[in-house]
């Protein structure tokens, strides 16, 4: 089974990634963070390091672009085409309200009719692979019913089904049950995203669907970045590779942010996931510790002392 990382506004950009990549292994493909299109704008100069080729060296990356303007979308998408990349995902799933509102991402999943003549503007202008990231409503799972008629009529790469709706967000349980359907029901490949924190979840979830081939994992990959090994089940090293991803985000923010607050807060938010991968007693210990402190300096001796004693080193 092909297992992809999911994107995720502001953590899971180059840096991340290229860190993420020398140290783990395991991730078949990487997405991007969504890069909005819009007729008034280009691409922001981050936006543009974030998917530059020598800043994504040996990554198997597909940038996500997040529209609902089929002009818009198709003027991005060939700049990014033109960079290399053969594949191009459209995100339909963020329930950001801020996206929302503008009627992007999960936003423009109850817009049926203006969604079909984006995607038949956009299939018929573009040459790439195009893959779409999706929730099963905004409202309601059964508007599922009427997106999949959409889909079908496009000859999507992969369909990433993410079963809950924009207003479940990222609570309540994933409806497999719509999932199941769409499963059934879509003409084009699909690939599951959803609540697959364990190698026990994803080995359930693959005996019950072994048809799946593509499994996209989020969350769980950044609570713990060994998931992809534990479930392949390669010999883990205890906490030193954890060490060395984590000395390799920070140096690299370090190059690219200015100032100890800059570098804390992206520090501090990959440590809300990652700090998981420490016993619960620990967890909430040192969870603590990370987030008072307020010095670059007294940070990396507060990590240095956390992972010594994590090692017993």
């Amino acid at each position: 089974m092909n297992l992809y990382f999911a994107p995720m506004e502001g953590i899971t950009g180059y840096i991340y990634r290229n860190a993420f990549n020398k140290c783990f292994r395991g991730v078949d493909k990487f997405f991007t963070p969504f890069i909005v299109a819009a007729t008034n704008r280009t691409m922001s100069s981050r936006e543009l390091s974030d998917i530059l080729r020598e800043n994504n060296e040996n990554i198997n990356l597909v940038p996500q672009i997040l529209t609902n303007n089929a002009k818009a979308f198709i003027r991005l998408s060939k700049i990014i085409s033109d960079m290399g990349y053969s594949e191009i995902n459209i995100n339909l799933g963020c329930p950001s309200k801020t996206v929302v509102t503008k009627g992007r991402g999960s936003g423009f999943l109850d817009k049926t009719k203006e969604l079909d003549n984006f995607f038949e503007e956009v299939f018929s202008k573009c040459t790439f692979d195009i893959s779409v990231k999706t929730r099963i409503g905004k409202d309601f799972p059964e508007e599922f019913y009427d997106l999949i008629e959409i889909y079908n009529k496009y000859p999507i790469k992969e369909l990433i089904i993410h079963p809950r709706t924009q207003a479940d967000l990222y609570k309540n349980n994933p409806n497999m049950e719509m999932f199941e359907w769409g499963l059934k029901n879509s003409k084009n490949p699909v690939c599951y995203n959803g609540n697959i924190f364990t190698k026990e979840q994803y080995e359930d979830f693959s005996q019950k669907y072994p048809e799946v081939l593509s499994v996209m994992l989020g969350r769980g990959l950044l609570r713990d970045p060994y998931l992809i090994e534990r479930i392949k089940e390669v010999k883990i090293n205890g906490y030193d590779k954890l060490k060395e991803f984590h000395d390799i985000v920070l140096e690299g923010y370090k190059k690219v942010l200015y100032g100890d607050k800059a570098i804390l807060f992206k520090m501090k938010e990959l440590w809300g996931y990652m700090i998981d991968v420490f016993g619960l007693e620990e967890k909430e210990k040192y969870a603590k510790k990370i987030k008072k402190v307020q010095k670059l300096s007294e940070y990396e001796v507060l990590i240095h002392n956390i992972f010594t004693i994590a090692t017993g080193w």
